[in-house]
């Protein structure tokens, strides 16, 4: 099965509409399956008095402005995303975007959004998802932060108000831009499967593309990455986000790595069967022999190409006399 990717957009556009809109263009030309934004009402997501987070200090260059003062200047209007949705289907990719408060669930629920996607510091919002688990829509979970009895009680909600648990994945996530390699823990992303019977994922937020592209390697379905016109915007995402050559390079890995998985088989595939004669032994006169002698470690041995009778049949071959007479190299 195709793994889904989600470039995420977020609030790199900066609050610009034609900044959004190529950012649409870059997603749609890496081959990503959803570009996804955020849609919030900053008066609804976070207090006055709320600081912005070391990392959104560090890249802004302005700690002494709040997250609110930094929100209100990347939001969407109700008219960006229908603009936004009519230039994502012009480019033949799919629209989505998170919700971080409840007016905003309902309006891209009145816009048919078929996805919802959860984010990290959703997870412990009980009237959050009780509004989005009612919907019936398919679902991502992203567990930044989170642990595995915290993934159980969101799932709980979500389950008790109406989505069906197939229609639940979940994604292994850090919330730490960017997030330190020994912080990565792909493994957990199998415990989540394990323990709860769900299709699992991931979220990346380190620097790179390999961490995703192993992710797929190991199972996940869903690869979520933040993208960047130019990491050197102003803005808290850009730095640990991927520029479009990046976002390029790891869906073709991804891709990639999807053909090289296969089956569960081990067999010998088409392309290689050429070669097994080349690479394989035969067993093979090591000097001359007259019919009759006896064959022994002495005047046989294994050498390429596999023609002739096979190196495994070493023991049936030994102690057996010779029906013809033989050359060195020729085969037994």
């Amino acid at each position: 099965m195709s793994t889904l990717i989600i470039a995420e957009a977020g609030i790199n556009h900066n609050g610009d509409l034609k900044l959004a809109k190529q950012l649409i263009d870059a997603a749609s030309e890496a081959g990503v399956d959803y570009v996804k934004f955020q849609t919030f009402k900053s008066e609804k997501l976070v207090s006055k008095n709320a600081e912005k987070a070391n990392y959104q200090k560090e890249n802004t260059g302005d700690a002494s402005e709040s997250q609110l003062q930094m929100l209100q200047k990347l939001e969407l209007s109700e008219a960006n995303h229908l603009e936004l949705i009519a230039y994502c289907k012009s480019k033949h990719i799919n629209f989505l975007s998170t919700a971080f408060d409840l007016e905003s669930i309902d309006f891209l629920n009145k816009l048919n959004i078929d996805l919802f996607k959860i984010p990290s510091g959703e997870l412990t919002n009980y009237p959050y998802l009780e509004k989005i688990g009612s919907l019936g829509k398919r679902i991502i979970i992203s567990t930044g932060m989170a642990t595995l009895d915290e993934i159980g009680q969101a799932m709980a909600v979500l389950l008790k108000n109406g989505t069906l648990r197939h229609q639940i994945t979940v994604l292994h996530c850090n919330t730490e831009y960017p997030t330190p390699m020994q912080d990565v823990n792909l493994n957990a992303m199998q415990t989540i499967a394990e323990t709860y019977s769900v299709p699992i994922g991931y979220s990346d937020h380190t620097l790179g593309i390999e961490v995703p592209i192993a992710a797929v390697a190991m199972g996940a379905c869903v690869i979520e990455k933040h993208f960047t016109l130019d990491k050197t915007l102003p803005g808290p995402d850009h730095k640990a986000s991927l520029e479009p050559h990046e976002l390029k390079a790891m869906v073709n890995a991804i891709r990639n790595i999807e053909y090289a998985l296969g089956n569960i088989e081990k067999e010998p595939t088409p392309s290689e069967l050429k070669n097994k004669t080349i690479a394989r032994k035969s067993i093979v006169a090591s000097k001359k022999i007259t019919k009759g002698d006896t064959l022994t470690k002495d005047n046989i041995t294994t050498k390429r190409p596999g023609n002739g009778i096979s190196a495994m049949e070493w023991p049936n071959i030994i102690g057996t006399k010779a029906k013809k007479d033989y050359l060195e190299d020729d085969l037994i």
